[in-house]
């Protein structure tokens, strides 16, 4: 596997709660980690590596839906046929579950034969996908990173069920962060695999690079909020008042 090539030492700054996990999708069979020995659903293998562990998987050693996600199998009939949802109280009826497999992102047959997971301080490849838990204050520092020097939207986009997907497969797939509310999530609730009301980042590789430049050149707390309401009102006006003036000067050539 490709060496790490970006510096994540910024990341340690934030002191997280558990530490950022890095994800790589294999056609082979990685080097220098340890096979995962056990079977468990995919979202229990964030959990996994957020406690300390580097390894690796194949479909031997997953259950739930992963295999389909991350392309290792054709299909899981019992799931796609609309009928589980309905039994577990997560839809109404068999049409509304169908309606999820038309939206959901997988990863291509062979891409995903092999999958790697590593905590920060563990991580010997360049991950596809750094999944980071965050409270609201943390997340807020990288959607304001990933938005700082492009102005672009950020968005959330998920399911009320199968929730690894949106925070192993979309971000790969489409190129952008994705956000999750943990405990919205059907299954990862009904597992209590992580404590309610934080945020799952998923950052794919192509943006890694733009929000850790920007982490490092941004302030993390601008001076607006610390001023309190008042002062940040304040300081907008006095920030209107100054355009005004430079504008009137550029007119009249003062």
């Amino acid at each position: 596997m490709a060496q790490i090539t970006q510096d994540l030492s910024i990341l340690k700054k934030f002191d997280f709660e558990r530490p950022p996990v890095g994800v790589k999708y294999l056609a082979d069979k990685p080097k220098g980690l340890k096979k995962l020995g056990k079977v468990m659903d995919l979202c229990e293998m964030l959990v996994e590596a957020q406690e300390g562990n580097a390894f690796y998987i194949t479909k031997d050693e997953l259950s739930c839906v992963g295999p389909m996600l991350l392309g290792m199998v054709d299909e899981e009939p019992e799931f796609e046929s609309g009928k589980v949802g309905p039994k577990l109280g997560a839809f109404k009826d068999v049409r509304a579950n169908l309606r999820i497999y038309q939206d959901m992102p997988k990863l291509l047959k062979g891409s995903g034969n092999y999958v790697a997971f590593a905590p920060l301080d563990k991580l010997n490849f360049d991950p596809d996908i750094l999944i980071i838990l965050a409270n609201s204050s943390q997340a807020e520092i990288f959607i304001r990173a990933k938005c700082y020097t492009t102005g672009e939207m950020w968005t959330a986009r998920g399911m009320p069920v199968v929730g690894c997907a949106w925070v192993y497969i979309y971000p790969w797939v489409s190129g952008e962060m994705n956000i999750g509310i943990t405990g919205v999530g059907f299954g990862m609730r009904a597992r209590r695999l992580f404590p309610e009301g934080r945020l799952l980042l998923s950052i794919p590789w192509d943006k890694m690079p733009g929000i850790l430049k920007n982490l490092d050149e941004m302030e993390w707390v601008p001076e607006s909020f610390t001023l309190g309401p008042e002062g940040h009102k304040k300081k907008i006006r006095r920030i209107i008042e100054e355009i005004r003036q430079e504008s009137t000067e550029a007119e009249t050539g003062d």
